[in-house]
């Protein structure tokens, strides 16, 4: 029983992971953005939507409404004016990755240090839907909410990249942004728009984990890693493999903490650097 319940619970923890690391695999697969700040914005979106539910009542499922459109419109600001800027200066994209790193750097420190000054630094936790469904299992309720706006969001992001046509013009942007230029797409607003959907699947990724695990202002850093690893894992600039990898890293995570808690962090390197020489093109990488 105990192996289903962590397989239950792995798995569960990996949508989370998952929808943490699709945002970051958009702009990484597309953008050639390395953002390693990308954790700081989840952990904004974590703020926020503690900030809304404990001060002012507002239940964490609906503030998704308010960190969503607020992190879209950052990644979209910052990719029009930063990354941008630097893409017209950098004489080749090998450069542009090396100069997007280090001002993601910046932007870490900068939001982590904003964030203290506003928050603190003190650990909080939200008691929100803190039941167990399932019966002998003990599956917790507020991770089976979280994992079905997962599952939600996910139909969402895959219709709106196959369906529509800003998400074509995201895909053919990532495949060949020269020759989807040539065809008409407007690279720098396709580029800046998906920055900003990366960070707004972020925002909504720190809304659903300030319901189930601890937050702090220094959080951020550990969910870039765990970002990096599932991304890694998965296969550059896969979707499908980011939701694949979430899961088993979930499904490890969970495995860990059931031996040994204080362990879960220092795999996730360990798993990052097996991969590193096994596999490095991940299970989906081309």
């Amino acid at each position: 029983m105990a192996a289903v319940n962590i397989i239950i619970t792995g798995v569960l923890l990996g949508g989370l992971f998952a929808l943490v690391s699709v945002g970051f695999s958009l702009q990484y697969g597309v953008g050639r953005v390395l953002n390693v700040s990308h954790g700081e914005f989840i952990m904004v979106g974590a703020f926020i939507t503690y900030w809304l539910f404990s001060s002012h009542g507002v239940n964490p499922l609906v503030t998704i409404l308010v960190t969503a459109p607020l992190t879209i419109v950052l990644g979209w600001a910052l990719h029009a004016t930063l990354f941008r800027r630097l893409m017209a200066k950098a004489p080749s994209l090998d450069i542009f990755e090396g100069q997007s790193m280090l001002a993601s750097f910046g932007l870490l420190y900068i939001v982590q240090n904003i964030a203290r000054i506003i928050w603190g630094s003190n650990t909080l936790n939200m008691t929100f839907l803190q039941t167990t469904v399932g019966g002998s299992l003990q599956i917790p309720l507020n991770r089976l909410v979280a994992f079905g706006v997962v599952a939600v969001i996910g139909v969402i992001l895959f219709l709106f990249l196959a369906r529509t046509r800003l998400g074509k013009a995201i895909r053919a942007a990532g495949q060949d942004p020269t020759t989807a230029g040539l065809m008409g797409v407007n690279i720098h607003n396709v580029l800046a728009i998906c920055f900003g959907i990366g960070l707004g699947l972020a925002g909504i990724a720190g809304t659903l984990m300030s319901t189930v695990l601890a937050i702090s202002t220094g959080m951020g850093l550990q969910y870039t890693v765990i970002a990096m690893v599932v991304v890694v894992l998965g296969g550059l600039g896969s979707i499908s493999g980011a939701v694949i990898g979430g899961v088993i890293l979930g499904i490890v995570s969970q495995l860990v903490t059931y031996f040994e808690p204080t362990m879960s962090f220092i795999a996730y390197y360990v798993i990052f650097i097996l991969l590193l020489l096994a596999r490095p093109k991940g299970i989906m990488g081309k």
